[in-house]
């Protein structure tokens, strides 16, 4: 789920367009309605539960989702961390291919949809209900 946050009504209309391909999103006018939503909706956290059940073993650079594993490429692993460090957090193309491949050049950004690619179908056969989702224009999100 996503939230958008825009004052103006043509704010929140471009708002709307770019979050478009996402299943669900909720667009407000203050930060005190994304609080006052979120209160409304999001269960309480239980203690000690800090993650989805998804973690990575860096040393072994391998994903674990519950007692199962996978292996991940370099590119994988240092992609997956950003998104883990942050779930929910729209990473732009921008960001990610500084942080993972140490440049600002998104060129096509195949480079980008092809880790993802792979980390989906990854995520999939460990069961995972965990995703990573493409927000059209602005980046990727872990789900």
């Amino acid at each position: 789920m996503a939230i958008g946050i825009a004052s103006s009504p043509d704010d929140r209309k471009k708002l709307a367009q770019l979050l478009g391909g996402t299943e669900a999103f909720v667009i407000v006018s203050t930060v005190e309605q994304a609080r006052q939503f979120l209160d409304g909706v999001a269960p309480p956290p239980t203690p000690g539960d800090g993650s989805p059940g998804l973690r990575i073993d860096s040393d072994r650079r391998v994903l674990c989702w519950q007692d199962r594993e996978t292996g991940l490429t370099p590119l994988e692993h240092d992609f997956l961390r950003c998104l883990l460090a942050a779930p929910g957090q729209v990473w732009t193309y921008e960001e990610l291919h500084l942080k993972v491949w140490g440049n600002t050049h998104v060129g096509r950004g195949s480079n980008i949809h092809s880790t993802v690619r792979r980390l989906r179908g990854k995520l999939a056969r460990l069961g995972a209900l965990v995703t990573i989702h493409a927000i059209r224009g602005v980046g990727i999100r872990l789900a």
